[in-house]
């Protein structure tokens, strides 16, 4: 990874170990497998960010990319902001000066610091001296220290596009006209359309529906956690009763804190759904990561 190459000089700038590596995986991933793929990983990944700001706050100091860690654990704070927002900032200027003039831009820089530590300001300072180059009309176009010192996303975030999700998009609205789940075209999806489908479902559910999707697309039985996360996130919502034996096998599984955060967040919203969640939590609490375990015991004191 580039962290073990040029590393972050503190937590407090975890961004340039974890912007620049998820910035680099979708590189990789467009030369792997193209750049309709890419798209798609750049679209969720944009997605997540999203997510983050709005739960963290958007002017929460939480999701500068310099971050101020003093007297805190750093794992308390962990989120995605450094991975979503810190790879956003990199796509916003390889798109800005163009992949001619940026990516010897990164070459240069591993190699200066190769095998060093890099703080935020350092990092800033040779991107102004050897990018930006005093061009003041460059450094208001970018927004340089809003990105790195300032919270939530700037207005010049770029929005990734996808063609691939747009005809999930079109899926889902000829299923919200009234074209049942087994009609949809969904031939070819990959994990990516289907992770793009559930976030962009209507958040208001009958159980007809619910079960309309789960009998031609047998969500409540997948495998992949992070589509079964958003489909028990749905299930939960709306109460479709027949997921709540997967939600309760899920959340005694499953610890990694993004895959059970919104499930116990979202049973706490009702006091039968808070009363299920400490009963799950009860006997699961002693599986998870203490960093999961830390954030799920604030919720469930309500």
């Amino acid at each position: 990874w580039s962290g073990n190459l040029v590393t972050s000089a503190t937590w407090n700038d975890f961004w340039l170990n974890e912007g620049f590596t998820s910035y680099f995986e979708n590189r990789i991933m467009e030369e792997v497998y193209g750049e309709s793929y890419a798209r798609m990983l750049a679209q969720l990944s944009y997605q997540d960010a999203m997510r983050d700001v709005k739960q963290l706050g958007a002017n929460s100091p939480d999701t500068h990319l310099k971050l101020n860690l003093a007297g805190r654990d750093p794992d308390d704070t962990a989120s995605g902001i450094v991975y979503d927002k810190g790879a956003l900032f990199l796509v916003l200027l390889e798109k800005t000066f163009g992949r001619e003039k940026w990516d010897p831009f990164l070459r240069g820089y591993f190699d200066k610091f190769a095998f060093q530590t890099m703080t935020s300001e350092g990092f800033v300072k040779y991107l102004r001296e050897n990018l930006i180059k005093g061009d003041k009309e460059l450094e208001e176009k970018l927004k340089i220290d809003q990105w790195v010192y300032g919270p939530g996303l700037p207005d010049n975030a770029p929005v990734p596009q996808s063609d691939e999700f747009a005809k999930v998009e079109a899926q889902i609205a000829n299923w919200t006209g009234g074209t049942p789940a087994a009609k949809l075209d969904t031939n070819g999806w990959t994990t990516h359309h289907w992770l793009h489908f559930l976030r962009n479902l209507p958040k208001e559910l009958s159980t007809a529906q619910l079960q309309d999707l789960d009998n031609a697309f047998k969500f409540t039985q997948s495998g992949n956690s992070e589509i079964a996360c958003l489909w028990l996130e749905h299930a939960v919502n709306n109460n479709y009763t027949p997921a709540y034996d997967r939600l309760d096998d899920y959340l005694s599984q499953i610890g990694r804190r993004k895959l059970v955060l919104p499930l116990y967040t979202a049973l706490a919203k009702t006091p039968e759904g808070l009363e299920r969640a400490r009963k799950i939590y009860a006997t699961a609490r002693a599986g998870y990561h203490p960093v999961t375990y830390a954030t799920i015991d604030q919720i469930l004191k309500k």
